[in-house]
């Protein structure tokens, strides 16, 4: 069996260890959350010494678990494992979605308000808190679909639990399986992406059903379940979406498209319902446009990009293959699973076009990458062979008025080399490849 190594979000569990607050991993359905936590992370438990029998497994999608989804059974079953004992103990649970919650039995609901209802249940948050206070036990858990949200675990646990996102795989990881040289794997990746099971299979064929499905069986019907919206609406804004990675637009922008190709009769209102349930489920992450010199965020419009290529190629039926956009697209995942704040740039000057000075208007930087007081910029370039190309490409950097490191990634295998005005050039693949990580 292949073990696809997963160290940066296995060094973040390390490093977390102990740390008094529940550790809950998420991500996109079906990117290896519970590998990563009941193999990669229990090795390196085994590794440190701790035993079997201080690791409680409990995994609420099988069926020897199934009635601890009840959070009042599991709560019962955690604490008689770890009562009394001196020893330390590991609780993973895995899929806690799974966990439905639990009428309390001694509150009169008459006594309730309307607007506390929620408080006469018991669910896994309750449970967990309680649990985080011994001080024998640490926990991890895993969150698997809609019902498990970034802003869910940021209301309920408050500063007691700390997310921990889990991407599909880097370039570098599916490099370092894929047993292809450099170009091979880059061009395999551009078009199936990085979701592990699509990396694991061999057969084409088999990738593109696979990727083809998650979209129809997981992620559509989890999102249609969870929102109550219709599920032509959905696929409709997927389709635009998908074919427009890296391209800037907003609500009213997509209710024109949806209204006018798909005849949708939709509204900008209910179209930011859908994209925040899209970016709710990871499929897209949303890059806000940032004005460089005047050191503020537009309201609109913004990008969208796709948290896994081979998802999104799998969307347009393996269509739409561009190597310019989707380059654009896996560095900016690359730079978010770096741990980077990243935004969409925005310089505005006038320029000379034929001897004539054409008026002032806006000139884009593809990422404005953040790491507390320090910034990078960076243009995706897939080719700058022609001199107009470059120039076009460069003229936002050098216009932005600060001394900050700017990077121009091009396509292909090129070492980091520097141009006479200080900017640093480097191909997308050793990029990748040989953890440029201080960038900033």
């Amino acid at each position: 069996m292949i073990v696809i190594e997963r160290d940066r979000p296995l060094k973040r569990l390390i490093a977390m260890m102990h740390n008094g607050r529940i550790k809950i991993i998420t991500g996109i359905r079906r990117c290896g959350k519970s590998f990563l936590l009941a193999r990669l992370f229990k090795e390196y438990l085994h590794q440190q010494g701790v035993d079997d029998s201080q690791i409680i497994e409990i995994a609420l999608d099988k069926k020897q678990h199934e009635a601890m989804r009840n959070p009042n059974k599991l709560y019962q079953y955690v604490v008689e494992k770890i009562e009394g004992q001196d020893k330390q103990f590991y609780l993973f649970v895995d899929e806690i979605q799974l966990s439905y919650k639990i009428k309390r039995a001694d509150v009169d609901e008459s006594q309730v308000p309307e607007e506390d209802r929620e408080l006469i249940y018991t669910t896994f948050y309750d449970v967990l808190n309680d649990l985080m206070t011994r001080s024998n036990l640490d926990i991890y858990v895993t969150g698997g679909n809609t019902k498990m949200l970034s802003k869910d675990v940021a209301t309920n646990f408050r500063d007691r639990g700390v997310e921990i996102r889990l991407h599909p795989l880097s370039f570098a990881e599916y490099y370092s399986i894929s047993g292809l040289d450099k170009a091979d794997a880059w061009e395999e990746y551009l078009v199936y992406g990085g979701m592990p099971l699509a990396v694991l299979e061999k057969d084409p064929r088999e990738k593109e059903a696979y990727l083809a499905s998650l979209f129809e069986r997981v992620y559509v019907a989890d999102i249609v379940e969870r929102y109550q919206v219709a599920e032509s609406y959905v696929d409709d804004l997927l389709d635009v979406l998908a074919s427009n990675i890296g391209g800037l637009t907003n609500p009213s922008r997509l209710a024109n498209t949806l209204n006018s190709v798909r005849r949708a009769g939709t509204t900008d209102k209910t179209v930011k319902k859908y994209l925040d349930a899209l970016e709710d489920a990871f499929l897209f992450t949303k890059a806000r446009r940032y004005d460089v010199k005047g050191k503020a965020y537009f309201d609109s419009p913004a990008k969208y990009y796709a948290q896994d290529v081979g998802l999104r190629n799998a969307r347009l039926n393996f269509r739409q293959i561009e190597e310019t956009h989707l380059m654009e697209n896996i560095l900016f995942n690359e730079l978010v699973l770096r741990g980077f704040a990243v935004d969409v740039g925005s310089v505005r000057f006038a320029k000379t076009v034929d001897g004539r000075l054409l008026p002032e208007r806006w000139h884009e930087i593809d990422f404005v990458v953040n790491s507390g007081s320090q910034r990078v910029y960076i243009q995706s370039a897939f080719s700058i062979h022609d001199a107009e190309k470059h120039q076009q490409e460069i003229m936002p950097l050098l216009k932005t008025g600060d001394s900050f490191r700017k990077l121009v990634v091009t396509g292909g295998n090129r070492k980091m080399h520097t141009d006479e005005n200080g900017i640093n050039y480097v191909g997308i693949i050793p990029f990748l490849l040989e953890e440029i990580d201080k960038i900033v």
